[in-house]
This record gives C-alpha cells, structure tokens and sequence, in this order.
C-alpha cells in the first residue's frame, strides 16, 4: 500500500508540476473560468427538469432566480418575490412579485410566469407537489397564491429551496415559442448571467445582466468548463487556465495546498452524505436481501481510512443517511471497521465464500472512491465491478430504475429530513427503490402534521428503522474541496449555507488588477 501510494504521488507531482511550469494562460479582464467536476448537462440550463441533487443549481444560480431562494441570510429568502405570506389555516401562500424583476430579454417577472414555471415543472419533488397544491391562482400581475388541499407543513422546504426547482421562474412566452428544446439550447432567465454559448458536455459561458434586481455582478463574464480529470482540473488551475477548481482530492489536493498563491477551501456545513444504495435488497432472490448481508459490507468499510485519501480527513463519518446540517436529521454513529465480524455475517447469510455483487457505480467523479470501495468489498468476499457513468447519465438512469447491484448515492438538495426522505425513501421519491409501509405511513402522517415536536418524532422514528434495517449504507458526510487561484478575492464558498458552489454568483470578485 506504501509503494504504491507513492507511486500516485509521484505521478501527480510529475503532472501538476509540468502544468504549472508552462506558460500561464490567464483569463481576459473580468473574466472568471471555474474548473468543473463533471459533465455539463442541456438540462441543467432548465429549472424544470431539477434532479433533486444540488448539482444543477450551480447553473440555475447563473442564469435563474426563483420567488425564495436559499441566500446569505436565510434559507426562505425572498428573491423574484419581495414578500410572502401564510394564512392563519396554513392553505394559501401569496407572492408579491418584486417591482422591477425581469428577465434577461426585458420582459417584466409576472404572476403568469410562476403559474406556467410550476405547472410546466416535472422533476424532483413533482409527485408530492402536484398531490397536495390545489391550484395557482393569479390575483393580478404581481401577485400568485398556492391553495394547497390541506395544510401542509413542507409546501416551502419543496417549494422554496434547492430540494426542487419548482420555485425557480421562467419566462411562459418565450418558453411558449421556442419550445422545451429550444429553451435548452438558448435560455432566458432572470438571474445575474445571461446566457451566451454553450457546448455540451465542454464549456458554458456567461455574461453579467446588468438589470439583474439585486445588484450588477462583480464578476463581467463566467465560464464554467467541463474538466472531470481532477489532474487536469488541477494542472488548469495552477497555470492560470481556470481561477477556481471544483473538488480536489488526495494528493492533488495535498499539492495545490503546497502551492504559494493557491488554496484549498472546503463547506463550513457538509448538507451531503455520501451512501451506497442497494436496490437489489428488495429482490427476496438476492443476497442484499439479508439484513446480515448488508451489514456485511458497511462493516467491511474503512471509512476514515477512506476519508483521509479522498478528503483530507475533513468529511464525517456517519451512519446517518441525513446528514446533521438539515433540521430534523437524527446522528447515528458509524459502522466499525471489522472485517472478521463482517465474514461471520456473510457466512451466517449463507456465503461463506462470498458472493458475486456485479456492478458497482461510483457518484461521477468519485471514481477514485468507488474502486477503493471495491477493494474493501472484495477483501470480505463481496465481489463487484467498477461501472463508470457521466454525472447526467447515471441520475437519469437511477431515476429512471434502470441501475441494479450498488449505486454510490449522493445529494446536495437542502432543506430537510422529510424531502430528502420523500426522494430516496418514500413511495414515488424519484430515486426510490422500494418502500417499508411503516415508513411510508409514517412519512405521509408527518407530512400532515402540524405540531413541530410530533413531526420530529415521527422522523427520528423513520431514521431510526432505517438505520436499524440496515436499508442503506453511510459513509460520510463530504468535505466538498475546492482549489483557488490568486486571482480570486471572493469565491462564494459558504455564502449560502450547505450550498457546494459558488452563490450568490453576483457576490464572487476578482481581485483588482
């Protein structure tokens, strides 16, 4: 393990040392790249399709507003919206709309625009939306209500934070002309960036929209730019290609740390916890279906070992799948590392030689991280295979209930334990496997209640049974690192609380030159 770890060191060393001995690439003036982790996805350009992970969000920020907005000063903070307001029976929410918000094509921010953004909306969170808002009614063009069936006490944490994009507002008529695709390809928004080119899966560039409600941005052109080797992510960084680089691992991280002029930064709250989602265990005909089996394998993990030389040591480890930043979460303390007890198990399941688990899918571009889960894996007799797939690609295929075997899951999506439970748990979430019925009747009697205590009870029951049925498997919650360059006086790194990138995207500055 020694000789080969210096070998990665060396190797990394050699590669990020012979970047920055080149010549220096600097951005024009006013130009700030971000080095991004993974592929860049159409989609991603469209609030409506919103995945339920934080990912997408480092575009809509750019490009989107939404009525309420997780930002500096709070999670509901009121944005496209100067106000809302509750009725004293909890059905009704009406949204002013803030004089003066429009969109990048100069068309004034309507009440007919949020009610064509929701009822076009179709991705994470659109089951229990659409079940518990009545109807959208527009009072005059400034104003909307929400007229929900019944009182219900999570309408803003789906509605109103990165949980879902059903919040975030588009413009009906031009949507109307050009079509969803169209939209994709040349969007208008009411953020602070308007859209200027994009080549998918390579680079999106931005520039400042000067009408933009809250203040003009600092920063006069944004580029994000697809660079998924974390090397070359690196080695951009150092030679000035890019001024900030998305997650940074290991000894890569350990250089740039090293380097004069650079620095490493990470979230002050980690919102994301890092699992291994097994949806075969549903199946009565596999292994994972074993209780013993499962637990065989959280045993067989190292996960501060893991933590270490993929972040440092900065992530937690945990054996909650809600991670402590998010209200209403319960702690569970991690799985030991015990390889022998968790051959014991496996032999008690009836796999006393092990067994073949197939593919294993990494959460892009935690690569790295999915083969040393492997070798953990395979050191107690679970056999799998690393199966890699672009970030877009695999959430469409998780969705969609094509992926088998283990998926290493993730979310970023913020607000709180019931909708990060209704994605992954509850009946109809979007990366639902399979259902518990006294979960399920627990989540849907919580999400009626109205008295906090009750409702924090009944999630930490929900917690609980998941934690002893063992139905996924923590590992901790991520230390997001992030390299910077010297050219950056503000990155936006934990602005917005739990939020992984850069926000509000109008606050970043470029030192002067």
């Amino acid at each position: 393990m020694r000789s080969s770890t210096s070998i990665v060191v060396v190797f990394v060393t050699l590669v990020l040392g012979f970047g920055a001995a080149g010549p220096a690439v600097a951005a024009p003036e006013g130009t700030l790249v971000c080095g991004v982790h993974i592929t860049l996805a159409p989609r991603w350009l469209d609030p409506g399709e919103t995945e339920g992970i934080a990912t997408p969000f480092m575009v809509l920020y750019a490009i989107h507003d939404a009525l309420v907005k997780p930002m500096p000063s709070g999670l509901y903070t009121p944005s496209l919206a100067e106000s809302f307001t509750q009725s004293k029976d909890g059905i009704t929410y009406e949204f002013v709309i803030r004089k003066g918000a429009k969109f990048h094509n100069g068309e004034p921010v309507t009440a007919a625009d949020v009610k064509f953004s929701f009822e076009r909306y179709k991705g994470a969170g659109v089951k229990i939306l659409k079940e518990r808002v009545r109807e959208v009614q527009i009072v005059d063009a400034v104003r909307v209500r929400f007229h929900l069936k019944e009182p219900w006490p999570d309408f803003m944490a789906f509605y109103g934070t990165t949980a879902t994009g059903a919040g975030w507002v588009v413009p009906k008529a031009y949507v109307e002309k050009v079509g969803d695709d169209g939209f994709k390809k040349a969007p208008v928004g009411a953020g602070p960036y308007k859209f200027v080119s994009f080549n998918p899966g390579v680079e999106l560039v931005l520039e400042a929209f000067d009408g933009f409600w809250r203040k003009a941005p600092n920063v006069k052109r944004l580029v994000l730019r697809s660079l998924p080797e974390e090397t070359t992510r690196a080695a951009a960084l150092k030679n000035g290609e890019v001024d900030i680089a998305y997650l940074l691992t290991g000894p890569v991280a350990e250089d740039i740390q090293r380097t004069p002029g650079f620095k490493l930064v990470s979230r002050a709250v980690a919102p994301s916890v890092f699992w291994l989602d097994l949806p075969d265990q549903w199946d009565p005909k596999s292994p994972w279906h074993d209780r013993r089996v499962r637990q065989a394998a959280s045993l067989a993990i190292d996960r501060q070992a893991l933590n270490q030389a993929e972040t440092l040591g900065f992530s937690k480890p945990t054996g909650s799948l809600i991670p402590a930043a998010l209200e209403f979460s319960k702690s569970f303390p991690p799985d030991p590392y015990d390889p022998p007890r968790a051959r014991r198990l496996l032999a008690e399941a009836g796999y006393p030689n092990g067994f073949d688990a197939g593919d294993l899918y990494p959460w892009p571009p935690y690569f790295s991280m999915g083969e040393a889960l492997i070798g953990y894996l395979q050191a107690v007799g679970i056999r799998t295979r690393l199966r890699t797939m672009e970030r877009a690609a695999l959430t469409t295929a998780w969705r969609d209930r094509k992926l088998k075997n283990i998926i290493v899951g993730i979310s970023g999506a913020g607000s709180n334990a019931s909708t990060r439970l209704e994605a992954y748990v509850s009946k109809g979430g979007a990366y639902t496997a399979g259902v518990i019925p006294e979960v399920e009747d627990l989540f849907q009697r919580q999400v009626r209640e109205l008295d906090v205590k009750k409702r924090e009870a009944m999630l930490h029951q929900i917690q609980q049974m998941l934690y002893d049925r063992v139905t996924h498997i923590p590992i901790y919650e991520l230390a997001f690192i992030w390299g910077v360059g010297p050219r950056v006086e503000e990155p936006g790194i934990n602005l917005v609380r739990s939020f992984a990138y850069s926000a509000p995207l109008e606050d970043v500055k470029l030192k002067r030159p």
